[in-house]
């Protein structure tokens, strides 16, 4: 009973976007309290919810391997929870931050192409700062040292150089913030696009 109370559960919002996780304990705990609904699947492959007591009624009618017993009734371990109460979005603007133009970039140089630590890189004006080029997402990008110092004061064009691909903006999209590599239940997976682990980017740092 123990390891299942620890496992995850994928939380979904009012607008069923997939917001955060939760163990199975704090699941069962808003469930009973009336703040959530299990989220399962049915054979026709729809979604269906359940409030405590059908969820209850259901573990009963059809036991589960997977499931918890109290003192007085057995119910299944619920894998995905939809909170009844809250419907924030996470923030629609990824932060314009040093940390997060490493993470667009994915600590890659963006004019040789190759991976280095971020100690190793620098930010580089792709249209020089005293030419009118801004300090934004469209024209920052990783640079190692050695491309860095070789463009120098000039634009990629003037210095013979050509970027991997032009920066842009960061898409926006509901995320859940867990560790990356995190294990998943199979039941997730239609509310969790995989490349969201990629392409979301971390807090600020520093």
């Amino acid at each position: 009973m123990g390891t299942y109370l620890n496992q995850h559960v994928l939380v979904l919002n009012r607008l069923w976007q997939a917001v955060n996780v939760c163990t199975v304990r704090r699941a069962l705990a808003l469930l009973f309290e009336g703040h959530a609904q299990v989220v399962a699947s049915a054979e026709d492959g729809a979604f269906q919810t359940f409030n405590f007591s059908q969820w209850r009624d259901l573990s009963q009618a059809e036991p589960h391997p997977e499931s918890i017993h109290t003192v007085s009734f057995r119910i299944r371990v619920p894998r995905v929870i939809l909170l009844l109460m809250f419907d924030r979005l996470p923030k629609k603007e990824v932060k314009f931050t040093r940390h997060n133009i490493f993470e667009r970039d994915r600590n890659t140089c963006q004019y040789c192409g190759h991976v280095f630590e971020r100690k190793d890189l620098n930010l580089d004006h792709v249209i020089p700062r005293d030419r009118g080029g801004p300090t934004s997402w469209e024209n920052i990008v990783c640079s190692c040292v050695a491309c860095n110092t070789r463009k120098a004061n000039r634009t990629p064009e003037e210095a013979g150089m050509k970027l991997i691909r032009r920066p842009k903006r960061p898409k926006w999209r509901p995320f859940v913030q867990v560790q990356i590599g995190l294990p998943y239940h199979d039941s997730w997976k239609h509310f969790l696009d995989i490349a969201y682990w990629n392409v979301e980017l971390g807090e600020e740092v520093g």
